[in-house]
């Protein structure tokens, strides 16, 4: 019983409902003006016609307006509506005002390296040309001085987080999309409190929506009395609104400015397989040590900043200012974030880069696999052309339509010689490319719609760098444990299953 009415009066039910009560609403209203009818219909037909106009004309991505065309065209009635309601992908002119403080000063923060890219570009032009890009179209220069650790699964970056909030001695900053109680989540709290009554400076960041089924409304209240600086980004309001489309999918962990992790992992107890949520959970996350910390620092506190109202001075959180030795080289290091700010998708952009220039070989983890048909050719391209194109994906869903419409892709790919293996053991969350041994991408960055074009992400760029050969490692291990789809495999699902998995692919940008 007290299962129960814990269930009825969660947040996400409770939000549910109001949200029905809404859509309710709207309908009694238009029962009730009926003899209003025709005007109402003519207006919602204006309406669609204008919103199609519109959505034809913006530049987005093909399958997200052919999406939205699709039932504005099957129920214009409606249609119009929704789309005023959903389907906006930019920000409001409100809110970008708002948020352009996080571009000028990360920009400010963050000066090019000219000098750098240079000597790249000497050993590899392509490799020149990928960092140049990331410099440029997302504003995030290019590191030595830093050393990569690649951390392949959520047990070994809690222990390692753990080790490493324990020596903190002046700031913790830590920005992630889910969080929940347990025992990750529990034992950091408890250094985290522990480290902000001894003085330190110790900030939390947590999506709302992310965090909706797994922390209480005002979470960050409670924070904020444990001595925790505490703010939710994009607060959701149970409201008819297209606010939910943009979310704070970041993983940043940074120490006293010269440690830092990122990555898939969120802090939560299925990401350190302390329960089988999806069978084993498989996850990917890097450690960062030296100069390019400084990066995730810029990317926390701008959209600290940014909640808060603050205006920080940020030269106070340097890596240098703590960090008593320098670190070594390591290749070369360039963490970036992927904004909806600047209608540039950085990260589909990188990816495909990657893709394009490969000589030997691609390999890919990602959970979902909704791509374009630009990545798709990029793919189907690059195997053709001799490239040992892999990609590994869940075997166990975390959510069955998402599942369909990856599987819906793989014929297509399959069929062009690109390989693709699922993960039996359960979920594989990992968002990682590691490219002829040469490149790598570790990061937060999902190969769909939301992850792409909507979210505020990070990742980081790798050239060169030791950590290299345990991402490969890493990925030929998991291979080793997953079930590779075959053409004939592709072939033998049922029409059924056929024509729900085109279905949903129609959708897939939405979802």
């Amino acid at each position: 019983m007290k299962k129960m009415l814990s269930l009825i009066f969660s947040r996400v039910v409770l939000v549910g409902v109001s949200l029905l009560l809404q859509v309710a609403a709207l309908l009694i209203m238009l029962l009730r003006f009926e003899q209003y009818f025709s005007y109402f219909y003519a207006f919602s037909i204006l309406l669609s016609i204008i919103e199609m106009m519109v959505l034809l004309g913006r530049k987005s991505d093909p399958a997200y307006k052919i999406a939205w065309l699709i039932p504005i065209m099957a129920f214009p009635l409606f249609g119009g509506f929704f789309y005023l309601l959903f389907g906006g992908v930019r920000l409001s002119s409100r809110t970008r005002k708002k948020m352009a403080s996080i571009a000028t000063r990360t920009a400010e923060s963050l000066k090019p390296d000219e000098e750098k890219i240079e000597a790249i570009a000497a050993q590899d032009p392509s490799a020149g040309t990928q960092c140049r890009y990331i410099q440029h179209g997302a504003g995030f220069p290019v590191y030595q001085g830093t050393s990569v650790e690649y951390l392949p699964l959520g047990e070994v970056k809690f222990a390692r987080m753990v080790e490493e909030l324990e020596k903190a001695e002046h700031y913790i900053f830590l920005e992630y999309f889910i969080l929940e109680g347990g025992t990750m989540w529990d034992t950091i709290l408890e250094i985290l409190q522990r480290k902000a009554a001894q003085g330190l400076d110790v900030r939390v960041i947590y999506d709302d929506l992310g965090s909706i089924s797994t922390l209480p409304a005002h979470y960050d209240r409670q924070l904020e009395k444990m001595g925790i600086r505490a703010c939710a980004f994009n607060p959701f309001l149970p409201v008819l609104n297209s606010r939910l489309n943009n979310r704070d999918h970041r993983k940043i962990c940074v120490i006293d400015g010269h440690i830092g992790f990122t990555g898939g992992i969120n802090l939560a107890d299925e990401y350190i397989n302390a329960y089988p949520k999806h069978g084993h959970w498989k996850d990917s996350a890097i450690l960062l040590r030296g100069d390019a910390v400084w990066s995730l620092t810029v990317m926390f506190l701008t959209m600290w900043d940014y909640i808060r109202g603050e205006n920080e001075d940020y030269e106070l959180f340097r890596p240098s200012r703590y960090q008593l030795e320098p670190v070594p080289d390591d290749g070369y290091v360039q963490p970036f974030s992927d904004s909806p700010l600047d209608d540039e998708p950085v990260g589909e952009n990188v990816y495909l880069n990657l893709v394009n220039k490969a000589r030997r070989y691609v390999y890919i983890t990602t959970p979902y696999l909704i791509i374009s048909d630009e990545m798709v050719n990029a793919l189907a391209n690059a195997a053709k052309g001799g490239v040992d194109v892999r990609i590994i994906t869940p075997h166990v869903a975390d959510k069955w339509f998402v599942h369909a419409v990856t599987r819906a892709n793989y014929q297509v790919l399959v069929d062009q010689g690109v390989k693709i293996y699922e993960y039996t053991p359960g979920f594989i969350h990992a968002k990682s490319f590691v490219v002829d041994d040469e490149w790598g991408v570790v990061g937060t960055i999902n190969l769909d719609y939301r992850s792409l074009y909507l979210h505020f992400e990070c990742a980081t760029w790798l050239y060169r760098c030791s950590c290299l050969k345990d991402l490969k490692e890493d990925f030929l291990r998991t291979q080793e444990l997953s079930g590779q789809i075959t053409p004939e495999s592709c072939r033998q699902v049922s029409l059924p299953n056929r024509l729900i998995r085109s279905l949903l692919r129609m959708f897939a940008p939405l979802m």
